[in-house]
């Protein structure tokens, strides 16, 4: 009798276990326990998100880190559809050209290469072997292919990957500014609105001029690095005012895809370590290299 009880009572156990709720495992890295995050690299395939943002004005009427808030917004909704490990707010990047802004964070250039470098490290240490860098701000376009490349200057056991813009397919909703729009104008502003809308003061979005002031006169293939002040020294680019919540949706969803078809294409890749290897060990003996 005693031993049917038992029997009954391991199955009523069992069934209850199995009818509890299984624990989501979260996608943040700062979230996770040190268990759980042994699980997240297992399931990530040691596929991590290094979202990559910026604290800069934007505009009149945008939070400082808007950049950082996207991108974030974009990464972490990517990675529940493929599940990613992502990594904390990252806003070390390249901003000088608004030193001059108030709230602006613009950290030497040393000091930005230095930190991306041992936080790729430290991510590949604890298992993320493939990093892809997610880029929400449009003054990294030139740091962080540099830094991708520089990956090559030594061997290391992981690959980082930069994902820059993700540009939304041809038929959404129609631009209704004909300026340019290049920063807080109405496509930053439309994200917002999808991101963080209770951070958007569409009052005071006409309060300042978002014009290209035209400073500067040099051909289109001469780069300066005053350029962007010389046009828009207000850090304000295009109008803001004419944002609309069906534009912001449209290009946040594309911009989730587009990272998630980049998540799935970097876990199915099983190369670019084999070739930075063999390059690595080439590199040693560069006279043996066969042509």
């Amino acid at each position: 009798m005693l031993r049917q009880r038992v029997i009954a009572f391991s199955m009523l156990l069992f069934t209850t276990t199995l009818s509890w709720p299984q624990t989501k495992l979260s996608t943040h890295w700062e979230e996770l326990t040190a268990s759980d995050f042994r699980e997240a690299i297992r399931r990530s395939q040691g596929t991590c998100l290094l979202p990559f943002g910026i604290l800069e004005k934007h505009g009149p009427h945008l939070p400082l880190g808007t950049d950082l808030l996207d991108v974030r917004y974009a990464a972490l909704h990517a990675a529940d559809q493929e599940y990613a490990v992502v990594f904390p707010e990252y806003y070390f990047g390249q901003i000088f050209e608004a030193k001059h802004e108030p709230g602006t964070v613009a950290y030497s250039t040393q000091l930005q290469l230095a930190l991306l470098q041992e936080t790729t490290e430290e991510m590949a240490r604890n298992g993320c072997k493939k990093v892809l860098i997610v880029n929400g701000h449009g003054g990294n376009e030139h740091l962080l292919p540099f830094f991708a490349q520089s990956q090559l200057e030594k061997p290391r056991d992981y690959v980082v990957y930069v994902l820059g813009s993700v540009e939304p397919p041809p038929g959404g909703p129609p631009h209704k500014s004909t300026a340019i729009n290049w920063h807080a104008g109405e496509s930053e502003t439309s994200h917002m609105m999808i991101s963080r809308p209770d951070l958007v003061h569409m009052d005071r979005a006409a309060d300042e001029s978002g014009a290209d002031q035209k400073r500067l006169n040099l051909p289109e293939n001469v780069y300066t690095g005053i350029w962007w002040y010389a046009r828009f020294p207000y850090h304000y680019s295009g109008e803001g005012a004419l944002a609309t919540h069906e534009l912001g949706e449209y290009d946040m969803k594309a911009w989730v895809s587009g990272i998630v078809n980049a998540i799935r294409a970097i876990k199915a890749d099983q190369n670019s370590l084999k070739l930075q290897n063999e390059f690595y060990e080439k590199s040693k003996h560069p006279l043996d290299t066969q042509p």
